[in-house]
């Protein structure tokens, strides 16, 4: 005889709960987590069918809610967690941003990486260092990144590859 806690009720359907299981298939259980509604299905598809005369403890019930408020509230922290360390990496994005607008107008040096073909086709690269203009700052795949000018073309710089920043030499003679 099949006991109230290894079965599960379907669309008014009793099966046993390893065979049912067993059936399903792996795209229709997305992940292993129980989500509140199936736990609360469980629960009442638990308490219809228990034995009326050998009733199982309230205590192991409670239990079990206890259980699960906890799982969800540590779930709902650990969500809360991720939204702020979102909020956390904008905040940091935002003030680079501010601060690298400063060089908007200065000299810098980078280093670029220039990937080519030799003679037989096989890849190399080196790197070559690069003078010019700072004329923006712009965000490209979340990360922050400076436009630089130099012989009238424009370069994305990522901040890593930035060797040396300073202003202008040059003087304006009128």
């Amino acid at each position: 005889m099949a006991n109230a806690l290894n079965t599960i009720t379907v669309d008014g359907v009793t099966y046993n709960a390893a065979a049912y299981e067993s059936s399903q298939t792996k795209e229709a259980k997305k992940n292993d987590d129980l989500g509140k509604d199936t736990f609360l299905q469980l629960l009442v598809t638990q308490l219809k069918n228990q034995d009326p005369l050998n009733p199982q403890d309230n205590s192991s019930y409670i239990a079990e809610l206890a259980q699960f408020s906890s799982l969800e509230q540590m779930t709902n922290v650990v969500n809360s967690l991720e939204d702020l360390g979102k909020v956390v990496g904008n905040i940091d994005t935002s003030v680079l941003v501010g601060q690298l607008s400063g060089m908007i107008g200065m000299n810098i040096d980078w280093v670029e990486t220039i990937n080519e073909a030799d003679a037989e086709g096989n890849p190399i690269s080196h790197q070559e260092k690069m003078t010019g203009i700072v004329s923006g700052v712009t965000i490209v795949d979340g990360a922050p990144t400076i436009t630089v000018e130099k012989d009238g073309q424009r370069y994305q710089v990522d901040i890593a590859n930035i060797a040396h920043v300073y202003e202008s030499t040059t003087e304006v003679v009128e």
